[in-house]
């Protein structure tokens, strides 16, 4: 037995796909080390708890050794028990003439439902990230309401249009994505968040690190192609799939934790969405995604000092104002 205490990891909405696609992948050691011990927390309404018996059943028959112990609960005070990870999946999916504002209402009872049960039941210590969409919303409501923990522990996924952002530039110079490092995700997880390659490198067949902006010297792709492609990969997966992102969401999910646990490289960055500290402008408190980095005590800082051009600051204030709008539609709903 090992003798190094299991970590415990809360999934919500486990019964769902993303999270089909992120429990081995925990579960397994690739996330948090492969001697680090786990116990899973997974969550759902009580609609899915037979759905959820069965993603139990799967992970026994695994076999895992890391594994210690699965619980499956539609009690929030049992989920959030003394966890020290909370990977908050599921939310209220946008439905078909569902304004935004409905949207919003919806989720706001949810995570300040769970805000709440983080503040009472959860280590302090609990590292958060949101995924279920609004995301940075979401977030910003679950940090709210569960004021004991310090607003550095949430964030919200934005790896998913990091990796995403890599890709379609590795594509673009015929390379593989590990060739592209720095890629930025600025602001809100919508389509109206800012994908920045000017700060990117790329190392091409020469061996050689190229910035990426004039490696790619193609302002009309960029502009008209990339940015476009990357804001709205979501809607373009649902539209072939019929489903949303799920396993490029699990790895990204798996991304995310696994830097935030273990820290970045040394001369890379990522972009998470984190509570701003009034950086670049950015209105303080507001969940914005930011390039940050990670040291090895699990503490992330916002990278500084980055040019920002005109144009940029444009698009940067742009999806600013989405999230502020948001912020504001979701406070008016906590209020009523």
């Amino acid at each position: 037995m090992s003798s190094v205490e299991p970590l415990r990891v809360l999934v919500t909405g486990s019964a769902g796909q993303i999270a089909y696609s992120l429990l081995f992948s925990i579960a397994n050691g690739d996330v948090f080390g492969k001697s680090q011990p786990i116990i899973l927390h997974l969550l759902d309404i009580p609609m899915m708890m037979t759905s959820l018996s069965g993603v139990k059943l799967e992970l026994e028959d695994c076999s895992l050794p890391l594994l210690h112990n699965v619980i499956t609960t539609d009690s929030e005070e049992v989920a959030f028990k003394d966890i020290d990870v909370a990977i908050l999946a599921g939310s209220m999916p946008r439905r078909e003439g569902m304004e935004r504002k409905d949207l919003l209402a919806a989720n706001v009872k949810i995570f300040k439902s769970q805000g709440q049960a983080l503040d009472k039941f959860a280590k302090k210590s609990v590292r958060v990230v949101v995924v279920g969409n609004p995301a940075n919303t979401n977030c910003y409501v679950l940090s709210k309401f569960a004021p004991s923990i310090a607003p550095e522990n949430f964030s919200c996924l934005t790896r998913l249009d990091h990796n995403r952002a890599k890709a379609q530039v590795a594509l673009k110079l015929n390379i593989t994505s590990d060739k592209v490092k720095n890629v930025i995700i600025w602001g809100n997880h919508s389509s109206t968040q800012f994908p920045d390659v000017k700060h990117a490198t790329v190392e091409l067949s020469d061996g050689k690190k190229h910035n990426a902006y004039e490696a790619i010297k193609d302002d009309n792709w960029i502009k008209n192609e990339f940015i476009p492609v990357v804001q709205k990969r979501g809607a373009a997966i649902l539209a072939a799939r019929k489903l949303s992102s799920a396993m490029s969401a699990a790895k990204a999910i798996c991304d995310h934790m696994r830097d935030w646990w273990n820290g970045t490289k040394e001369d890379e960055w990522v972009s998470m969405g984190v509570p701003s500290d009034g950086s670049y402008g950015i209105e303080k408190g507001l969940i914005y995604s930011f390039p940050v980095r990670v040291d090895k005590n699990k503490k992330w800082s916002i990278v500084q000092g980055l040019a920002i051009d005109d144009w940029s600051r444009g698009l940067m204030d742009k999806t600013c104002q989405e999230l502020q709008e948001e912020k504001n539609d979701a406070l008016a709903t906590v209020s009523n």
